[in-house]
């Protein structure tokens, strides 16, 4: 695919076909991603790829935690709830999802249901978990180099026909991610990217989010008018 047609074509996918993703094309993916900018070319990233029976219990675990009122446990520190401009351009595409689905505002148990689904990371088929060395904390340039890596990801995946989402909610517990991955306590648990082939049927995989006009966020400086 042409790159500025990849580019405006990708979408986040959460419904997945019960389809199994092959691991050579998932190979040929992080092949791919890997080309991503870091710093000073630290690649300081790892990748684990989870599918099968460790990726069902991490999502029966997470979301049986998750529902029963556990604390978060994630490895890196949140920023808390969005407020202001965030929130809204959260609510914006919450709006949107629900409107696809058919979820009304006042429809707890399908507002529920939507919750649980991000918890069991959507029943993708695949996860890749994403962490880095923890010898870089504390510092900022790490997590960008892994955004780097996993935006490379998810465009490299949708080149080849999958579709993906990157959810924290789905390793809410990180604790539990690492004990059944087997990710070694020197690694920072970033995020997981859900992946697998899209469902054409889940309404929700035909929402696109807005993005703000340049205008909104870009400042030029020394040009010519």
């Amino acid at each position: 695919m042409e790159f500025e047609a990849l580019v405006q074509s990708r979408r986040s996918v959460r419904g997945f076909k019960n389809e199994p993703v092959p691991r050579n094309v998932i190979e040929a993916i992080i092949e791919s991603a890997k080309r991503a900018p870091s710093s000073m070319n630290t690649q300081p990233w790892h990748v684990h790829v989870l599918t099968g029976s460790p990726l069902e219990e991490v999502r029966r675990r997470n979301m049986d935690e998750m529902v029963g009122g556990a604390k978060v446990k994630r490895d890196i520190v949140s920023h808390g709830e969005y407020q202001g401009v965030h929130r809204n351009r959260q609510v914006d595409i919450a709006k949107k999802l629900f409107g696809a689905m058919g979820i009304a505002r006042d429809d707890k148990p399908m507002r529920q249901d939507w919750v649980l689904r991000g918890f069991r990371q959507f029943d993708a088929p695949v996860s890749l978990v994403l962490t880095y060395d923890r010898v870089l904390d504390p510092g900022a340039v790490c997590h960008f180099d892994l955004g780097a890596l996993c935006y490379g990801i998810v465009l490299a995946a949708w080149d080849r026909g999958l579709g993906s989402v990157i959810n924290g909610q789905g390793i809410m517990r990180s604790d539990i991610v690492r004990e059944v991955a087997g990710i070694p306590e020197d690694e920072v648990i970033m995020t997981c990217v859900a992946m697998g082939y899209p469902d054409d049927s889940f309404a929700a995989n035909a929402v696109r989010s807005d993005r703000e006009e340049n205008d909104e966020f870009v400042r030029y400086v020394g040009f010519a008018d």
